[in-house]
């Protein structure tokens, strides 16, 4: 190649370069969705799972057109508030707070102009997320869980399968008050018209578990009804084994519970309602405004009874209750 020619060449690649790079850097950036979890990702994985999912079906799969910013505050609530303005200050599109009404009030907290989807088993009215499902005006709406309401029927169930048990527990996490003093309260109110003494034991980390266990045994009371929030949802597994290793009858609102060895649960599908929340994000996303999108409520309640875990603590589980079950763990 001749050197006029060469440096004709070098010149031409590196205008090529440059303009290149100018392309890249006038590519319009990918909308971002700001996801705040309250847990951990590998307790979630499976409604990570349906929430893209539901992102998808909206049009927006993560990495190809759409991005998503996760913050996982490790059950510690005190951290949400940071994490909620850092995610609205680094520009998301849409907030997403599943599973969790601390998260949800941090990103109102944060933000009266940055959409927020949120997704919690709390009634959005009476938390102050929303003022009406069908109108929520503002710039949040979301999904409600069927959880925190049925709280007095897992009460209900456990009086049903112990007829004859009139002391029972109810284990609560006094660190997240909008989410287990509600509950608490409606349990209180549904003990006495079913005959029930109910004893609230508090429990807010690990060594709290084993201690509320002890006190349990202590009481003779005949089962426990464990109020949801993001602590105990996260320690399913610890408190079935607890459950098994004090031989006490208990009833949660996860399925983990019971897959993990706990009697009963009883509660809303939480990866419908995950899959539900994706999809507003994704129609957000297209531009629909959350005053325009009312609050959806999931539909669907499952009973799970594990029926090993009734044979090992001498349960006889009446079939009125076996015939409502949605799985039956042999």
């Amino acid at each position: 190649m001749k050197r006029r020619d060469f440096i004709t060449f070098l010149g031409g690649a590196v205008a090529f370069g440059a303009w290149s790079r100018a392309a890249r850097a006038q590519q319009p950036a990918l909308p971002a969705v700001g996801y705040l979890g309250s847990a951990s990702p590998d307790i979630w994985a499976g409604r990570l799972q349906a929430f893209r999912q539901g992102l998808s079906e909206a049009g927006f799969d993560e990495g190809r057109n759409v991005t998503i910013e996760y913050r996982w505050a490790e059950n510690h609530y005190d951290r949400l508030p940071a994490m909620a303005a850092d995610l609205v200050g680094r520009g998301v599109n849409v907030l997403v707070t599943p599973g969790s009404l601390p998260a949800a009030l941090a990103a109102k907290a944060a933000t009266t102009t940055v959409p927020v989807v949120f997704e919690t088993g709390a009634d959005p009215v009476r938390a102050g997320l929303v003022p009406s499902l069908n109108r929520p005006g503002g710039n949040i709406t979301g999904i409600t869980a069927l959880s925190f309401q049925l709280s007095p029927k897992r009460l209900e169930v456990m009086h049903e399968l112990l007829p004859s048990a009139k002391v029972l527990a109810a284990l609560v996490n006094p660190s997240a008050p909008a989410t287990s003093e509600p509950q608490t309260r409606d349990l209180q109110a549904a003990a006495p018209t079913l005959g029930i003494e109910l004893h609230v034991l508090n429990a807010s980390s690990d060594h709290d578990l084993d201690a509320a266990f002890v006190t349990l045994r202590q009481l003779r009371a005949g089962g426990l009804v464990i109020v949801p929030d993001v602590f105990t949802n996260s320690a399913s597994k610890e408190l079935a084994a607890l459950a098994l290793r004090h031989k006490v009858a208990a009833i949660f609102q996860t399925p983990a519970f019971t897959a993990a060895g706990g009697l009963m649960s009883y509660g809303g599908n939480l990866t419908e309602t995950h899959h539900l929340a994706g999809v507003y994000a994704g129609r957000i996303l297209k531009g629909e405004k959350p005053a325009d999108l009312p609050v959806i409520q999931g539909t669907k309640v499952e009973l799970i009874i594990n029926m090993k875990t009734a044979k090992a603590l001498g349960i006889t589980v009446p079939l009125t209750l076996l015939g409502r079950a949605d799985e039956v763990i042999e």
